[in-house]
């Protein structure tokens, strides 16, 4: 039986500083077959020719301009791939085995979706994640996202099942999508390191920390239900990891 192929979804919107490197992890993957989607929400920089210049097929998809989410759902629509992966422009994999160690996973125990770990990549540094995230459970992953976004493989029946990205969502899509992924079956959960996440002062997350974290909320109270004692101890949560960001970061705003 072969083995399926792997759809990389990398979204990019001026991207060029990052996107070689991005670029550079994908093409060194062996032992696997994949299939290359690029979603560009209207770069202006070098980011276009970049991608231009891949000397391999790929699929360019220009001028997608209603957000990331959107990109992303775009993406998966072209994909011909039994496997989505999102790797976006800034992330990139950690070594030539990573997308080999996802498809024999999915072979092996028969999973319908599973995530690795990953590793913080500051200044063109790797280091480790930060925090020892717990063992995989719903109840767990309501109190917090653990899930990182681009280790994260999903098979692509499974991602439609679950209706996609929300593109009412801007920062907490992929935390949302992991909770309703998880009604339908739970995921495999791999401890190995697979990608690295860059962060820098233009990324999302980085630059509107506090509205993300607001967002993140929103996303687990939809979740939790009418149980009023589930949406207070939610609710005490956030209060204090803002107010543990504010510290870290004075810049952190008031949600």
């Amino acid at each position: 039986m072969p083995y399926p192929t792997v759809s990389v979804i990398t979204c990019t919107r001026n991207s060029e500083p990052w996107v070689a490197e991005s670029i550079a992890s994908v093409l060194k993957q062996r032992s696997v077959c994949v299939e290359y989607i690029f979603v560009d929400g209207g770069s202006s920089d070098g980011t276009l020719q970049r991608i231009r210049d891949l000397q391999r097929p790929y699929t360019l998809i220009e001028n997608i301009r209603g957000g990331i989410s959107e990109a992303m759902n775009v993406g998966i629509e072209a994909a011909r791939g039994e496997i989505i992966a999102h790797l976006h422009s800034d992330d990139f994999y950690l070594h030539e085995d990573v997308l080999h160690t996802v498809v024999q996973a999915f072979h092996q125990y028969r999973c319908r979706w599973l995530y690795g770990r990953t590793m913080r990549c500051i200044e063109g540094r790797l280091s480790p994640e930060g925090f020892t995230p717990p063992a995989y459970s719903r109840a767990r992953l309501l109190r917090g996202n653990f899930i990182p976004h681009p280790a994260t493989f999903i098979a692509r029946e499974l991602i439609w099942r679950a209706g996609g990205f929300d593109q009412r969502l801007r920062y907490a899509m992929d935390y949302d999508l992991w909770l309703r992924l998880s009604r339908l079956t739970p995921p495999l959960a791999l401890s190995q390191p697979l990608a690295a996440f860059r962060e820098h002062a233009g990324s999302l997350s980085t630059r509107e920390r506090a509205q993300a974290m607001q967002e993140d909320l929103k996303v687990r109270l939809s979740h939790t239900g009418v149980d009023p004692i589930a949406r207070a101890m939610h609710l005490l949560r956030y209060a204090v990891r803002l107010q543990r960001a504010r510290l870290a970061n004075p810049e952190v705003v008031h949600a």
